[in-house]
C-alpha cells in the first residue's frame, strides 16, 4: 500500500513540474502581464476601466502562447501561424478599449503591438528591452489581478469579442478602423516573423500534381472548317455488300493444276490397281502347285505317248 501511495505522489509531482519546465508557470504571467499593462497605461495615458480591461486582454494573449513559444522559436509552421492568430486576436480586442489615437501610438510602439520576440533561442518580452526596473510599477495591480482566469475570452461568446459587445455600455470614443491585422496578407505576416523570430522566409511549396492533359489530336487530320455552313458531314454510306466473282467457266474446271484432294484420290486409285496387278504371296504359291501338277500331267502323258510309239515301232518289225 505504501508502495501505490509512493508511485502515485511522484506522478503527481511530475505533472506539476514538467507543465512548468515547458512553459510559463501562472506567477510568473501574471507578473509580466501586469508590467506590459502598467508601461501601456503609463504611456498610452488610461482611464482606470481601461487599465484593469487591457489587463485581461494581455493575459489572454499570453496565456495562449505560452505553450507555443518553444515550437515558434523553432520555427514550426503551425506554431507561427496560431501565434500570430492570437496575437490579432488581442489587437482586435484592444480596438474596443482603446480611442483611435491611443490605438495609433500602441501601433507605433513595436513593444506593445508585437511584444514577444527571439533571441539565442529563447523568447522574450520587448518591454523590458525599454524598461530595466522590473520590480517599478507607475501603478497598482488591477482589482482582478489574481481572480481572473479568462473568463471574457471569446471563445466564451460565439467567437466575438466580449469588449465589442460591452463597448457601448463602457466606452464612447471613436474605434479604430484602419489596418491592424499582421496575417492580413503574406508580405506583412513574412516581414514581421522575420523581425520577430528572424525565421527566414520559406519559398512556397511547388505543386507536384501533373497537369491536365489536353485533348489527344491526330496530326494532319483535316479539321472542319469554321466558314464552312453547317450541314450533315457524315461519310456517305459505303455498300456492305461485295460486287459478285465472275464463275469461271465450268467446261474448263478441270483444267489447269488439280486441287490436292484430286492428287490424293489419284493416288489412292494407283495404289488400289497396283494391289490389284501385284499378286500376293498366297496367289504365287498356288500358280506354282499348279504349274507342278499341270507338268505332272503333261510329264504322264508323254511317257504314255512314248509307250505307245514304241509299241507301235515293235508291231511294225
Amino acid at each position: 500500500m505504501k508502495r501505490w501511495t509512493t508511485l502515485l505522489i511522484v506522478i503527481c509531482m511530475l505533472g506539476i513540474t514538467i507543465p512548468a519546465m515547458g512553459a510559463m508557470s501562472i506567477s510568473k504571467m501574471r507578473q509580466n502581464t501586469r508590467f506590459l499593462t502598467d508601461r501601456m497605461a503609463y504611456e498610452l495615458k488610461l482611464t482606470p476601466r481601461q487599465y484593469n480591461d487591457v489587463y485581461e486582454v494581455n493575459y489572454d494573449f499570453i496565456n495562449n502562447v505560452r505553450y507555443l513559444m518553444d515550437d515558434v522559436v523553432r520555427g514550426y509552421d503551425y506554431a507561427l501561424e496560431r501565434y500570430y492568430d492570437f496575437l490579432d486576436v488581442r489587437n482586435d480586442d484592444l480596438r474596443w478599449i482603446l480611442s483611435s489615437a491611443q490605438y495609433r501610438r500602441f501601433m507605433r510602439a513595436e513593444h506593445f503591438y508585437r511584444p514577444i520576440y527571439a533571441h539565442e533561442n529563447k523568447w522574450h518580452f520587448r518591454i523590458y528591452l525599454v524598461y530595466n526596473n522590473v520590480n517599478f510599477f507607475y501603478y497598482g495591480k488591477p482589482h482582478h489581478y489574481a481572480s481572473y482566469c479568462g473568463g471574457h475570452y471569446r471563445t466564451h461568446f460565439n467567437n466575438v469579442s466580449y469588449y465589442k459587445t460591452h463597448y457601448r455600455d463602457h466606452y464612447r470614443h471613436d474605434v479604430y478602423d484602419g489596418h491592424y491585422r499582421i496575417r492580413h496578407d503574406r508580405m506583412t505576416y513574412d516581414m514581421h516573423r522575420r523581425r520577430d523570430f528572424n525565421i527566414a522566409v520559406r519559398p512556397p511549396q511547388k505543386d507536384h500534381h501533373r497537369p491536365a492533359t489536353p485533348p489527344q489530336t491526330r496530326p494532319n487530320r483535316p479539321q472542319i472548317h469554321p466558314d464552312r455552313p453547317s450541314g450533315d458531314h457524315r461519310r456517305p454510306s459505303v455498300p456492305q455488300a461485295r460486287p459478285d466473282r465472275p464463275k469461271k467457266d465450268q467446261n474448263n474446271k478441270h483444267d489447269g493444276r488439280p486441287s490436292r484432294r484430286g492428287q490424293n484420290s489419284q493416288v489412292d486409285k494407283d495404289r488400289h490397281e497396283n494391289r490389284r496387278i501385284t499378286p500376293s504371296g498366297r496367289d504365287v504359291r498356288r500358280g506354282n502347285s499348279k504349274k507342278e501338277k499341270d507338268s505332272e500331267r503333261s510329264g504322264g502323258s508323254n511317257k504314255s505317248n512314248s509307250k505307245e510309239r514304241t509299241a507301235v515301232r515293235m508291231r511294225t518289225v
